[in-house]
């Protein structure tokens, strides 16, 4: 399953770059987001709830940056395990273009499901994860504007 898309976030590209690699930030953007802790500069554990259809999970995983390319850009890969929900991974790879005193966010994400989950049909996970995604990034974009404009 294949997501793209952008969001224009009223900020300057560092400090968007800034927000990206805080994990209180991402904790309370990412929907379902229970627990977030980096546990070096480049790798983090989370604990997720979500509910896609008729199931409900609590997805535990771990989550990777690589290809860091400060301000610009990097990918974001993690895989989660649900029990008998199954399990998710995915990627990202997001790009910070600067506009102005603004950034556009650009991502490209791939992911994969198995279990429960892949059993409830591509459709209804397809528009469940476009979205959470959609979700996200507004939630992001709202945050960052706040703190931008704030200090």
């Amino acid at each position: 399953m294949d997501m793209n898309g952008e969001e224009r976030i009223a900020a300057p590209r560092d400090v968007v770059w800034a927000a990206l690699n805080d994990p209180d930030i991402l904790r309370q953007c990412i929907p379902g987001c229970q627990s977030l802790e980096m546990t070096s500069p480049t790798e983090l554990t989370a604990s997720v709830k979500i509910k896609i259809g008729p199931v409900s999970a609590s997805f535990s995983g771990n989550v990777t940056l690589s290809n860091i390319n400060a301000p610009e850009s990097y990918t974001i890969s993690g895989e989660g395990k649900g029990g008998i929900a199954g399990f998710a991974k995915g990627g990202a790879d997001v790009v910070l273009t600067e506009d102005g005193d603004e950034t556009i966010l650009a991502y490209e994400a791939k992911a994969e499901i198995g279990g429960k989950l892949a059993q409830l049909g591509s459709r209804l996970v397809g528009s469940s994860a476009k979205k959470l995604a959609q979700q996200f990034f507004a939630d992001f974009s709202a945050v960052v504007t706040e703190r931008s404009a704030a200090g």
